[in-house]
């Protein structure tokens, strides 16, 4: 019976894949620190929910306290590991910037540390597209040049892979990092996109559009990203003997067991077609304030998954306008407007 120590738990993606992975009949530990980024009454309402399955055990606690995860992980002893729980937000980066180094560099070193003195047999984190920056050749592809991050947010996960690399270096811990793309679906944050524009869509308010529209998104629905997660918890990379045995187009480090995986939708849709989406779930219109591009932000993002597609045979397929119909069904049922 495989054992998963998943930080996070309590979060929007890391929720999905406990409950995935617990229907499974796996046996999991999640960790996280309940921080107050958000209404914490949904976190813990998704935690409530995973505590009523059998096999689920959980830590509260910071992520950013050493000691707390290497005991919570060496009494777990996990066979995978998948690391979540960050600061996340790329517009909560310009005004607290500290919260993402605390969380996102000392938080991640932890973790690194816990599966070095727990040696899973696979350690699994989470990086992001916004490491990308404003690189123009599209779809990006992991072995795209990610050398010009925007925002502290995004320059941490780049770090975050850094040290992921120098662990499964040091250590011969077979690591995967994803890098996601504009994730979104129920149970989602309230700082996201898709939340606020239909909380203020039902409640009458302006939503804000950057870039007067002139925005593209490679969205990628939260069931089909925790699906994904789960076929790549089986894929453990193996260090070559060459680089030659590495093959084209993949992002296999000729001196680690490490590899950096996309996980997206590879389909950029326009902003406007998203709003027109939420539009059609609500059967309401929206008032459209339209602003120009916020600093750190980018025009497109799209993701080149054929990695991911070859390596578990699995592609992120939901349209997105099913994705929004179903998150719209949820707000609704969950704040019961």
């Amino acid at each position: 019976m495989t054992r998963v120590f998943i930080t996070g738990t309590a979060g929007f993606i890391g929720f999905h894949l406990a409950r995935l992975l617990l229907d499974e009949g796996m046996v999991v530990h999640g960790f996280d620190g309940m921080t107050d980024y958000y209404d914490v009454s949904l976190k813990q309402r998704r935690h409530a929910m995973l505590h009523q399955k059998p096999g689920f055990t959980a830590t509260e606690a910071m992520l950013e306290d050493g000691t707390r995860v290497q005991d919570a992980a060496e009494a777990f002893q996990p066979d995978v590991i998948v690391h979540l729980a960050a600061q996340a937000g790329v517009r909560y980066s310009l005004e607290n910037p500290r919260s993402y180094v605390d969380a996102n560099l000392i938080g991640t070193f932890n973790v690194m540390e816990a599966a070095r003195l727990t040696k899973p047999r696979h350690l699994l984190m989470a990086s992001t597209s916004s490491v990308y920056g404003e690189n123009e050749k599209i779809p990006f592809a992991e072995v795209d040049k990610t050398d010009a991050p925007l925002t502290i947010y995004a320059a941490t996960k780049k770090a975050n892979e850094a040290m992921g690399h120098s662990y499964a270096h040091l250590w011969d811990i077979p690591t995967t990092m994803f890098r996601f793309f504009t994730v979104y679906g129920p149970w989602g944050r309230p700082d996201m996109a898709l939340y606020k524009f239909v909380d203020a869509i039902l409640d009458g308010r302006p939503i804000d559009i950057y870039n007067h529209g002139d925005m593209w998104r490679d969205f990628t629905y939260v069931d089909d990203l925790v699906r994904a997660i789960r076929l790549l918890m089986d894929v453990a990379p193996v260090r070559p003997d060459s680089a030659a045995d590495i093959e084209e187009g993949d992002s296999l480090s000729p001196s680690a067991p490490h590899r950096i995986v996309n996980i997206g939708n590879s389909d950029k849709v326009r902003l406007l077609d998203f709003v027109d989406a939420i539009e059609d779930a609500l059967g309401q219109k929206a008032t459209r304030n339209y602003m120009e591009m916020q600093p750190g932000d980018v025009p497109a993002t799209w993701a080149d998954a054929e990695l991911l597609k070859r390596l578990t045979g699995y592609a992120p397929q939901t349209d997105f306008r099913d994705g929004v119909g179903r998150f719209v069904a949820w707000f609704r049922d969950y704040y019961g407007k």
